[in-house]
């Protein structure tokens, strides 16, 4: 379990596929002098199993179902991540409830400049939209976001100035692909309306 606040950015250096597997080591701007093999880091949101643990870097890897609904699959040596440990029973909660889990991703179609902000639309598949709501929380990139707008296919958020700072929000463009994760409570209140409505049958 996560909280959407991105501790550092990581960077890739190296990646290697085998068997249908994605291998990376990343190395964190902000060492992670915490951490053993088996743990669960965020990278880009999407939880993975520390398999190695070296001096300044760590090994993780992506299965073909995650890089089918990811962004993994496109990093390369050199690139920028998202990365955040998993919480502590003692940490403050920032964000929201992130467990990890990617439903998809989402395409940037449009940056808007507002003061030192950026305004950004993110196009989404009308089945993920469904749980998307106008002020509600949604995960990008491992990012707990508040939603400004909300439609059939697309939604909208602010980044304000520090996050863009922190994170790798400030080599986003149009076109860019975001790891995209819903709000579970969004998920588990349909199925229990799709419960209660077959009992009333």
């Amino acid at each position: 379990m996560f909280g959407g606040i991105v501790e550092t950015v990581g960077r890739v250096t190296a990646s290697s596929l085998e068997k249908g597997c994605r291998h990376f080591t990343i190395e964190p701007q902000q060492t992670f002098d915490d951490i053993k093999v088996g743990d669960s880091v965020a990278v880009n949101g999407v939880c993975l199993t520390l398999t190695r643990v070296h001096e300044q870097s760590f090994d993780c890897s992506a299965v073909p179902e995650t890089l089918t609904l990811t962004n993994l699959g496109q990093l390369t040596v050199g690139s920028r991540v998202n990365l955040e440990r998993s919480l502590k029973a003692t940490d403050r909660i920032g964000g929201h409830y992130v467990q990890g889990h990617v439903d998809g991703t989402g395409e940037i179609s449009d940056i808007q400049s507002q003061g030192a902000a950026w305004f950004v639309t993110i196009k989404i598949e009308p089945a993920l939209a469904r749980y998307i709501v106008k002020k509600g929380y949604i995960a990008l990139d491992g990012m707990s976001i508040t939603l400004v707008q909300a439609g059939s296919d697309h939604f909208s958020v602010t980044f304000i100035p520090h996050t863009q700072e922190v994170t790798i929000v400030n080599a986003y463009r149009v076109g860019s692909k975001l790891n995209v994760e819903v709000d579970i409570l969004g998920k588990y209140a349909e199925k229990l309306l799709e419960a209660a409505h077959d009992c009333t049958r």
